[in-house]
């Protein structure tokens, strides 16, 4: 079950990390050092500023996990991205600081989908003293990085669990009332291959669900907020709201101002977005 997934970390610090400009893109101000409040500073930092999204997926762009490509895109481009790019971008710039960081092939909905989903998530295990659970590219997940162990956690208000599974495995949940709500990990599944077979079939295989639908999420301070086709979920503490998107520029203004992508070329996907909805909805009114 071991694997080997250090060329690609190699490569990122040896030639396009520039640790000084992911700092300025996620805010962070502190002095970082290989400890747990860094380690919690910058994860949060990064998820409150890199906002989840599949766009270049709905543009038919292929989305790479290289440290070049994934650095240009979030930092130098200012854009979010999937786990693979999320996780891929908080690892190196983890082990930049010196933290010890393994890249894990997790699979989302392995209680219902069985181990063909291993590979489908990329999350990251960091060793302190213990094991650290980090992933800044799942939804509704987490703020801050959690220990690896039984229990319920913590986060914000919407609070996540652990649980030890069968076969050394562990299961992390976050709200149950989201379509992707676990997801499960092992310290051992480490092969990078599993990670890029399953990124390259959900970028272009029909049935993937990053292929048919444009989701871009986030958290912001007191709120998460998922865009998933015309329709936007806010999630506070007190209620969650729904709000659909009717019209292109109700779309393009959502991006800019809640979620700070300004990306004009997006306005293309509003029909295929209609689209989409009236397919499942047949209630789709431009």
């Amino acid at each position: 079950m071991r694997g080997h997934a250090g060329s690609a970390a190699k490569t990122a610090r040896e030639t396009f990390m520039d640790i000084s400009a992911y700092f300025d893109r996620i805010g962070y101000r502190g002095a970082p050092r290989v400890d747990l409040a860094t380690l919690k500073a910058v994860h949060r930092a990064h998820v409150l500023a890199i906002p989840f999204e599949n766009l270049d997926v709905q543009f038919g762009v292929p989305v790479s996990r290289s440290a070049g490509a994934v650095f240009d895109k979030l930092v130098t481009r200012r854009r979010g991205g999937w786990c693979y790019e999320m996780n891929g971008l908080l690892g190196w710039a983890l082990e930049e600081i010196g933290f010890k960081v393994a890249r894990l092939a997790a699979a989302v909905d392995r209680e219902n989908r069985g181990d063909s989903a291993v590979g489908n998530h990329l999350a990251l295990m960091v060793t302190l003293d213990e094991p650290w659970l980090a992933d800044a590219g799942f939804g509704k997940g987490l703020i801050e990085p959690v220990p690896l162990k039984q229990g319920p956690f913590d986060n914000g208000f919407l609070p996540c669990r652990l649980d030890r599974i069968e076969g050394g495995w562990w299961r992390y949940r976050s709200d149950p009332q989201s379509e992707a709500s676990s997801f499960d990990l092992h310290p051992d599944m480490r092969e990078d291959a599993l990670l890029e077979n399953r990124c390259a079939w959900l970028q272009s295989n029909e049935a993937s669900p990053f292929v048919q639908n444009a989701v871009v999420q986030r958290w912001r301070e007191g709120e998460h907020l998922c865009l998933r086709g015309r329709v936007l979920l806010r999630h506070a503490p007190a209620q969650t709201t729904t709000e659909m998107l009717e019209s292109e520029d109700a779309f393009m203004r959502l991006l800019k101002d809640k979620f700070d992508l300004d990306l004009p070329e997006a306005a293309a996907l509003w029909p295929k977005i209609c689209a989409r909805h009236d397919a499942l909805f047949s209630a789709c009114a431009n």
